[in-house]
């Protein structure tokens, strides 16, 4: 039984629980914005308390790669990677958006076996910008991962014939655009969760699907932009 911590840091939740090959024995998570370097290191703590394990038993550290923040994916990378080199284990690497979409998933079926619909995880990339991915209902990616301004024409190909579920916190945004097509489902309860990444960090670790701790770098898509300082004189 493989004990592998997973951090969850792409956007403004911070989650974190250890996850083994029958499900999630702990979780911690905060809704809380830009929180994330006051909490994850105090979720870690207290989620190895909860399952009475020390870092001796970790396996391996799992964490979300992106896309999103990139202040957010910095910090779960960063205490990834350090975990990795004082344990001496594995670092794996999560798509945010196929575990967001593992989570869509989930709910949409409920314990039904439901078939032929579309899953749009969507992360929010500030103004009318998304990340986003289509996957199907077998979580097969039906295209590549992008940058996506969304509009009322966003998406219209795939609205067309389809039920198409929209989650994650760029989903909002869209919400009052499509607000009369019967076929753009939303939820807005599901998020990006260390319990969604579970199933995947276990596969990559069985089949030794596993990242180069020295050079591994977070998903970001887009280009880091710095702000422009709002102090006088700068």
């Amino acid at each position: 039984m493989a004990n592998i911590l997973l951090l969850e840091t792409s956007t403004q939740v911070c989650s974190v629980a250890l996850g083994t090959d029958n499900g999630i024995v702990a979780i911690r998570e905060a809704h809380d914005q830009q929180s994330h370097s006051e909490l994850i290191t105090v979720f870690i703590e207290e989620v190895l308390h909860e399952a009475q394990i020390g870092f001796a038993a970790l396996d391996a550290v799992a964490v979300s790669k992106g896309p999103g923040s990139y202040t957010g994916l910095r910090i779960g990378v960063s205490t990834a990677k350090g975990i990795c080199y004082a344990c001496d284990i594995p670092l794996i690497a999560v798509d945010t958006l196929q575990a967001l979409a593992a989570g869509m998933k989930s709910a949409v079926e409920n314990g039904e076996q439901l078939s032929g619909y579309i899953l749009s995880p969507m992360i929010d990339a500030r103004r009318m910008e998304v990340y986003n991915a289509l996957f199907n209902d077998a979580l097969q990616r039906l295209g590549a991962t992008c940058a996506v301004i969304v509009n009322e024409h966003s998406f219209e190909t795939e609205l067309i014939d389809n039920t198409v579920y929209f989650a994650g916190d760029g989903a909002a945004k869209c919400m009052p655009l499509w607000s009369g097509n019967e076929n753009a489902r939303f939820l807005p309860d599901v998020l990006p969760s260390a319990i969604w990444m579970n199933p995947f960090a276990q596969i990559a670790f069985q089949t030794g699907n596993i990242e180069n701790l020295a050079y591994f770098e977070p998903f970001y898509l887009k280009d880091f932009v710095a702000g422009i300082p709002k102090v006088k004189g700068l």
